[in-house]
């Protein structure tokens, strides 16, 4: 079967999709200063770019792993996390507390989604 790789260069592809699931990893990065909440609308907002690359939505993830730098910040994190989704469609998830690269990002997320059809094979 194909591996997509789309927009790839030497250490990572925006997205990598095998037998139909996508996977990507997402960070705020446009204002890396907003607090939890800002920093996770940005990363839903490239989320939602990232999705139609491989002509999918957010209805369609399957699982997110979420790393978050201080567990102070988990409610506002839940807080845009449960207004985001549709009504029955949140993925299963994991939450790690982690130390980041960039002392400025709150949270970083890792996500698997169904990608559409021509990423199929």
């Amino acid at each position: 079967m194909k591996i997509h790789r789309i927009n790839p260069n030497k250490r990572w592809s925006d997205v990598t999709v095998f037998n139909g699931i996508a996977t990507f990893t997402e960070v705020a990065d446009t204002d890396t200063s907003a607090d939890i909440k800002g920093q996770v609308k940005q990363i839903f907002d490239q989320v939602e770019a990232s999705l139609a690359l491989v002509d999918s939505d957010k209805s369609r993830i399957l699982a997110v792993t979420i790393y978050i730098t201080d567990f102070a910040n988990f409610d506002g994190l839940n807080e845009i996390w449960d207004s985001w989704f549709p009504e029955n469609c949140a993925p299963s998830r994991a939450c790690v507390k982690a130390e980041l690269v960039d002392p400025n990002l709150l949270v970083e997320m890792t996500f698997t989604a169904a990608a559409g059809e021509k990423f199929q094979s």
